[in-house]
C-alpha cells in the first residue's frame, strides 16, 4: 500500500494545477487531502474518477475552510466523517477508511497560529485528537494517521528553530504533545528512514522562503506500532508544487 499525504491549500487551485494528472502518474493506493476549502459539490470528483480513483470528502461548515479526503483506488471498506464531537467536527478535520484490516485518517490539525483564542482550541484539539486515536487503535491496530499536523516536532525539522522557539507549531507544549502521540504507539515514518536536515513539507509564500528551502516539517504519516513493522520507505517530494506543502509518503 502506497500512501500519500498532502494539504492543496485549495483543491480547486490544485486541481488548476494538475493534481489531478499528477495523482494519476503517481498512483497511489490512498491519497489523503487536507485543506480542500471546498464544499464536496464544488470539488471536481468527477476527474478523479476518471483517473480511477474513488472520493470521499468531509467539508468544514465555513465556505473555504478546512476540509479533508481521501481518495483511493480500491473502494473502502467502511468511511467515518468525523470524530464525533460537533466542535471540531464542524471544522472538517478528519475523515477515517478501512482497506481490510488496515484503517487511513487524513486529518487536518487546527493552526494555533491567529491568535490566543485558536491557540488553546487546538491545545485542546490535541489532547481529544490524542484520546481519540489511541481508542481508534485499540479497535483498529493497522492504522495510519496522516496530514498536516500543524506542528514542526523537533529542531531538525525547522529552518531556525532558535528564531521560531516561541513560534506557534514549534511551541514546546506542541512539541511535547508530539512526542506523546508518539509514545502512544506510533512511528513517524519518515524518520525511520530519512535523519538527513533540511526535509520540509511547508514553506511560507514570503521572501522566497521554498527556493531558499526556509520550511518546516509538519506533514507526518504517522504509523502505528502494530504497522511499522510493515514499512518498505517513506519520504517527501519537496518538487512537487501544487501548493505551499508538498506531499509526504509511505510504503507498507
Amino acid at each position: 500500500m502506497y500512501v500519500i499525504s498532502y494539504n492543496v491549500n485549495g483543491i480547486r487551485s490544485a486541481v488548476s494545477k494538475g493534481l489531478v494528472e499528477w495523482t494519476e502518474e503517481e498512483a497511489p493506493d490512498v491519497l489523503c487531502v487536507q485543506e480542500t476549502k471546498a464544499q464536496p459539490d464544488q470539488i471536481p470528483s468527477p476527474l478523479f474518477e476518471a483517473a480511477g480513483y474513488n472520493t470521499y470528502w468531509f467539508s468544514a461548515e465555513r465556505r473555504g475552510y478546512s476540509g479533508v479526503g481521501i481518495v483511493s483506488r480500491q473502494k473502502p471498506d467502511y468511511v467515518e466523517y468525523g470524530m464525533g464531537m460537533e466542535v471540531y467536527d464542524r471544522e472538517g478535520r478528519v475523515i477515517r477508511a478501512d482497506f481490510g484490516d488496515v484503517t487511513v485518517v487524513s486529518v487536518y490539525h487546527p493552526n494555533g497560529s491567529s491568535g490566543e483564542d485558536r491557540h488553546w482550541f487546538k491545545m485542546r484539539w490535541l489532547e481529544d485528537f490524542l484520546a481519540w486515536a489511541v481508542a481508534l487503535k485499540k479497535v483498529r491496530p493497522r492504522l495510519i494517521i496522516a496530514g498536516d499536523f500543524n506542528i514542526c516536532h523537533k529542531p531538525i525539522d525547522i529552518h531556525d528553530p532558535v528564531r521560531h522557539a516561541t513560534s506557534s507549531g514549534f511551541l514546546p507544549e506542541e512539541r511535547e504533545w508530539v512526542s506523546r502521540f508518539i509514545e502512544a504507539g506510533f512511528v513517524d515514518s519518515f524518520r525511520q528512514f530519512n535523519q538527513s536536515p533540511g526535509q520540509y513539507t511547508w514553506w511560507s509564500f514570503r521572501a522566497n522562503a521554498r527556493q531558499k528551502n526556509l520550511g518546516w516539517r509538519i506533514d507526518y504519516n504517522m504509523v502505528s506500532s502494530e504497522l511499522a513493522p510493515e514499512m518498505k520507505n517513506a519520504g517527501i517530494m519537496p518538487e512537487i508544487k501544487h501548493a505551499d506543502h508538498c506531499p509526504a509518503w509511505v510504503s507498507i
